[in-house]
C-alpha cells in the first residue's frame, strides 16, 4: 500500500467515525436520576421504560439512558446531575423529590421530568399541578400524604396500641411536614407519638433499639427511597424485635412485612416514561400537568400477622387488594 493508499483510507475511517459520533448525537439521552439504588428499583426503571416503548422510543434503538444512583446519599446528586448533563442527557428522569431538587438546580432549561412523593407545587418545583411554568413535570404519588393514613390502618391493627413510632430520614426534604401531619394525626387518635430518625443502617439499627425501650406499639415507616432501599434491613429487624410495622411499597409486605398502603409506583413511573416520550417527540413540559393517582395498593401478610399474634379485623381485609397468606 502506497502513501497516497493509506491516506485515503485514514481520510475514510475518520470520516466513518464522524458520522458515527453525529448519529449517536442524533439519538436523544434521558439521564436517570435515582436517589435509592439500582436493585431494588429495577422493576421501576423497566416500568419508566415501557412508558418510554408506548410512547415509540426504545433503548438501544433511537433512544440511550444513563443511569446514575445516590444509593441513598443525598448531597451527592446535585453532582450526578451535572454530570449526567456532561453527559449530554437531553432530559432527566428524577426518581424522588430529593432528585428533581438536585436536577432542578443545575439546569433550567433541560426538562426534567419526576416522580414525586409530595405536592410538587408545595415543594417548589412547579408553579402548579395544572401548569408547572418551567421545565418540570411528572407525577406526584402523594406519598407523604398518605402517612397519616397509614396510622389509621396500623391503629387498627393493634387497637392496643398507646404509643407509634414514625421512622423518618431527616435528610428527605419532606420529613418536617410528615412529623407535622403525624403528630395531629396521633393526637386525634390519642395517641402518642415517638419520631425516630435514621439516614445510616447503623442508625437504623439504633432507631429499632429506642422503640423497644419506648415500649412503642407499632411502626409507620416514612416514604424514603433510603428505606426502600434498605427494605431487606427493615424487615428482618422488625421480624426479631416482634415490631408491627407499616410501609409505602407493597414489596415490603411481599418479603415478609406486615402491610403496605401506597400508590402503584409501578404505574407512576410508567407514567412517568410516557410524558418523558412525549417531552422527545417535542412536547414542553410546562403544558404536561402533573398527573396525581387515582388508585391505592394496600398489602397485608397474614402469615406476618400470625407470627406477630395479631388478627386482621375484617375492615381491613375487606378493603386489601392483596392478602398474602
Amino acid at each position: 500500500m502506497n502513501r497516497r493508499q493509506f491516506m485515503l483510507l485514514l481520510g475514510s475511517a475518520g470520516t466513518a467515525a464522524r458520522a458515527l459520533r453525529a448519529q449517536q448525537k442524533a439519538m436523544p439521552v434521558i439521564g436517570f436520576l435515582g436517589s435509592g439504588s439500582p436493585d431494588p428499583n429495577a422493576p421501576l426503571v423497566a416500568a419508566f421504560r415501557q412508558g418510554l416503548s408506548e410512547t415509540g422510543w426504545f433503548e438501544g434503538q433511537n433512544l440511550a439512558i444513563e443511569h446514575s444512583w445516590a444509593e441513598g446519599r443525598y448531597d451527592q446528586l446535585p453532582a450526578l446531575a451535572a454530570d449526567l448533563l456532561d453527559r449530554k442527557a437531553d432530559l432527566i428522569a428524577a426518581s424522588s423529590i430529593p432528585s428533581a431538587r438536585a436536577a432542578k438546580s443545575v439546569t433550567s432549561t433541560v426538562p426534567i421530568v419526576f416522580v414525586s412523593g409530595g405536592d410538587p407545587a408545595e415543594l417548589g418545583l412547579v408553579a402548579s399541578l395544572a401548569r408547572s411554568g418551567g421545565n418540570l413535570t411528572g407525577v406526584s404519588i402523594l406519598a407523604a400524604e398518605l402517612t397519616p393514613k397509614r396510622l389509621e390502618l396500623l391503629s387498627e391493627l393493634v387497637p392496643q396500641a398507646g404509643v407509634i413510632a414514625l421512622l423518618v430520614n431527616p435528610n428527605n426534604p419532606q420529613t418536617e411536614g410528615v412529623i407535622q401531619d403525624m403528630q395531629e394525626a396521633a393526637r386525634a387518635k390519642r395517641l402518642r407519638l415517638h419520631v425516630l430518625k435514621a439516614s445510616t443502617e447503623g442508625e437504623i439499627d439504633d432507631a429499632f433499639a429506642s422503640f423497644v425501650q419506648q415500649h412503642a406499639g407499632g411502626l409507620v415507616v416514612e416514604a424514603d427511597p433510603f428505606f426502600t432501599a434498605r427494605s431487606e434491613q427493615l424487615v428482618a429487624l422488625a421480624s426479631r424485635d416482634a415490631v408491627p410495622a407499616i410501609y409505602t411499597r407493597r414489596e415490603f409486605a411481599v418479603s415478609g412485612g406486615l402491610i403496605s398502603y401506597g400508590t402503584s409506583l409501578a404505574g407512576a413511573f410508567r407514567q412517568a416514561g410516557i410524558y418523558a416520550g412525549k417531552i422527545l417527540a417535542g412536547a414542553k413540559p410546562a403544558d404536561l400537568p402533573v398527573q396525581q393517582p387515582t388508585t391505592f395498593e394496600l398489602v397485608i401478610n397474614l402469615k406476618t400477622a400470625k407470627a406477630l399474634g395479631l388478627i386482621v379485623p375484617p375492615s381491613i381485609l375487606g378493603r386489601a387488594d392483596e392478602v398474602i397468606e
